[in-house]
């Protein structure tokens, strides 16, 4: 049954599976429920999990557990009418566990009756209020003083779709006709240069020519890539966490004839990284390896970095970040990154760029970082970002935050040898 199955899917985000990997289980018919009520399970996790406390005088079992976050998730975010919500969800508990059929009925219910108040309980703990960990509001209030308010209701939002439309074609002029003539609306803002957002977002099998490297869905921040490594034909770049490989696609769309390398440990994010190539008509060298040992036959113009990190600037796209990462996991990001800055700078032609990028909004991973590497590299210096209007100063670096520009939460700083 589908709601059983979503509490089996969602029991596996609970114990350490993401998103992609708990709806691959669905079937297509299935698949477009799944998604929104899994995502919306994870933007609204911790309230939920505030009124199932409140609902029960003892923690249920771990998947009967999963089955009222789901329970509650439908009746609270989605358009199931409260009836239906409630009869499937206990048909699903039946499924799982006839004894605790009548238990999930009582519960659901006493939600129905009491919901307001409940709610309002709930509210009143900050993690419910912001549905953030505690350890992540921490770190936002200490990194970003007065802005939390604002960095959790956005991060909490569906995001818009954002496409990149390929450098070489005729133009995002034309392209926004041909998405306007298939009835998708779309605004044009003056940068990126190559980008359009959606009114509203589509399946990706409705953009004209998708299949065909015309268009990519890509965020307005990570376009920006582009005028950050200001490569020129001719140039050898090295992307070195290359997959699954949109940055690199839209570094060659805008620079013909870019001598690119990209590079990537994952294995199994590699194949997704050549099925973009190839979608995009990118001609590169594709290689499966850690970029800071494996031994190259060049030093390269530019490097780019965009760094493993905690993702906390895209939990808008990916909310199960709220419930897989840990406090505990950003020292060890940390130092992966002081890794793969100190080791990629050696390979760094004298006058060649490093530009170094995250996805995160937490200082240790961005300003802190590249600090501190500033202060033990004498021949590094910082460059401003092209995009100067666009996000904070970080001391170094620039950083946007979630939902500013309705873009995603970025940091790029641009590292030149001297």
């Amino acid at each position: 049954m589908l709601r059983a199955n979503l509490a089996r899917a969602l029991k596996r985000i609970f114990d350490g599976a993401n998103l992609d990997q708990a709806l691959a289980t669905f079937a297509a018919d299935d698949r477009p429920f799944a998604q929104a009520l899994l995502y919306a399970a994870c933007r609204q996790h911790f309230s939920t999990a505030a009124i199932i406390e409140e609902l029960c005088e003892r923690r249920p079992k771990p998947l009967i557990l999963a089955l009222l976050h789901v329970a509650l998730t439908e009746l609270r975010f989605l358009a199931t009418p409260a009836h239906a919500a409630v009869n499937e969800s206990v048909a699903g508990a039946r499924s799982i566990q006839a004894s605790a059929a009548g238990f999930v009925n009582a519960v659901l219910r006493r939600f129905q009756r009491e919901r307001s108040a409940l709610e309002a309980h709930a509210m009143e703990a900050a993690e419910a209020r912001y549905e953030h960990p505690t350890w992540l509001l921490e770190a936002i209030a200490r990194d970003w003083p007065g802005h939390l308010e604002a960095i959790c209701a956005a991060a909490n939002q569906a995001p818009p779709m954002w496409l990149r439309i390929d450098a070489r074609g005729p133009g995002r002029e034309l392209y926004r006709e041909r998405l306007a003539q298939s009835g998708i609306a779309a605004e044009m803002p003056d940068d990126p240069p190559h980008a359009l957002k959606l009114v509203t977002p589509v399946a990706i099998e409705r953009l004209p020519d998708f299949a065909l490297g015309a268009v990519s869905v890509q965020d307005a921040a990570a376009q920006r890539i582009v005028a950050a490594v200001a490569a020129r034909a001719g140039q050898r770049v090295l992307d070195a966490c290359a997959a699954p490989g949109g940055k690199a696609a839209a570094l060659v769309e805008a620079v013909p004839g870019l001598l690119l390398t990209a590079i990537d440990r994952d294995a199994a994010r590699i194949g997704r990284l050549r099925d973009t190539f190839e979608r995009c008509r990118v001609d590169a060298q594709v290689l499966v390896g850690d970029a800071a040992t494996t031994l190259f036959d060049t030093d390269f113009d530019r490097i780019v970095i965009d760094a493993p990190c905690t993702g906390t600037g895209v939990i808008r796209r990916h909310p199960d970040i709220k419930l897989l990462r840990r406090a505990s996991d950003v020292g060890a990001l940390v130092e992966e990154q002081r890794r793969l800055l100190d080791a990629l700078w050696r390979k760094l032609k004298p006058g060649g760029r490093l530009v170094y990028a995250t996805c995160s909004i937490l200082r240790a991973e961005n300003g802190d970082q590249i600090a501190a590497f500033l202060a033990r590299t004498p021949e590094a210096r910082l460059a401003p970002v092209p995009f100067a209007a666009w996000g904070f100063d970080a001391g170094a670096g620039q950083q946007n935050l979630p939902g500013e520009h309705d873009e995603d939460g970025f940091f790029y700083a641009i590292l030149d040898r001297v």
